[in-house]
């Protein structure tokens, strides 16, 4: 497996599996985007690992493999495997934190054992992990403008958590099919719903009301992200506005539908997708000639 086969496995995966993120980083300079899909594609090859309906092998031993492949290849070992050679390209290339990255395979671990989160907070300390991690590690291929990396921090974190929770609302049918309640347990219990009615092909009124109240919580999460958009570079910023956009349109979606997630997908349509895409288009194309007239007049 070749560098350059690596990035495109990553970028087919991210294609097939991430297509809102995937339309948004097509807003990006193009040197960036592969680095993108190498961080996406690998997050979506370990996830696979622990949410396929379709992989039979044990799933324990697969994800304890990938994850010495990983820490082998952190340590400089080449790695035989089809993702990794261009996530590891990327994590060295940028100086991604080497804990961001242990503590998203922490959490997919988890997902092998842990089925229920009693609280908000439990849940947060899984989705620090899975999804917060995600945030950071994308930081800096996107680059912070000068000066402002530790403040875009925390905005990077919140919009993984935020994207994060929008899936989990919007996959709550699919999720308790594998066995997974990602809705913490004192929240079913405050609005009287049992975990079973999760398996229903309707959403019952009280499921309704608890699936507002996380909604809520979700657009605090988007809240505190905005303020990041600013802190990264012009170039960047097209691309995470679409991202948050298309995002915030599936959340959108699941409230105008009245929280019906459990009858079908939740989608936001094409057409709004297009207007998003486009509306971004122009501020992409032109940081992107500006990126390029400062390179070029650097010494």
């Amino acid at each position: 497996m070749t560098l350059t086969a690596s990035y495109e496995r990553c970028r087919r995966l991210h294609a097939r599996y991430g297509r809102s993120y995937y339309l948004a980083t097509r807003l990006l300079p193009r040197w960036k985007r592969r680095h993108v899909h190498a961080l996406y594609g690998f997050a979506r090859y370990a996830d696979e690992i622990v949410d396929s309906f379709t992989m039979t092998a044990d799933r324990s031993r697969a994800l304890a493999v990938l994850s010495a492949r990983v820490e082998a290849g952190l340590a400089g070992q080449r790695a035989d495997d089809p993702v990794l050679p261009a996530f590891l390209h990327t994590v060295h290339s940028f100086g991604i934190d080497h804990g961001d990255v242990g503590a998203f395979l922490a959490s997919m671990r988890a997902d092998l054992s842990v089925t229920r989160y009693p609280t908000y907070d439990d849940l947060l300390g899984y989705m620090a992990g899975s999804a917060a991690a995600i945030g950071t590690m994308m930081l800096p291929v996107l680059e912070p403008a000068p000066g402002r990396e530790e403040a875009a921090r925390r905005p990077a974190r919140e919009l993984g958590l935020a994207f994060q929770l929008t899936n989990f609302l919007r996959d709550v049918g699919e999720d308790f099919a594998r066995g997974r309640v990602y809705l913490p347990l004192e929240d079913l219990e405050k609005f009287g719903v049992d975990p079973d009615e999760l398996g229903a092909r309707r959403t019952g009124s009280a499921l309704r009301e608890l699936l507002a109240f996380e909604a809520g919580r979700a657009r605090d999460h988007y809240r505190v992200a905005a303020g990041g958009i600013g802190l990264l570079v012009a170039s960047s910023r097209p691309c995470v506005r679409a991202a948050f956009d298309l995002y915030g349109g599936i959340l959108d979606e699941i409230e105008n539908r009245g929280f019906e997630v459990l009858a079908g997908r939740v989608r936001v349509p094409r057409h709004r997708k297009a207007a998003v895409f486009a509306r971004h288009l122009l501020a992409s194309a032109a940081a992107g000639r500006a990126e390029r007239r400062v390179r070029v007049e650097l010494p």
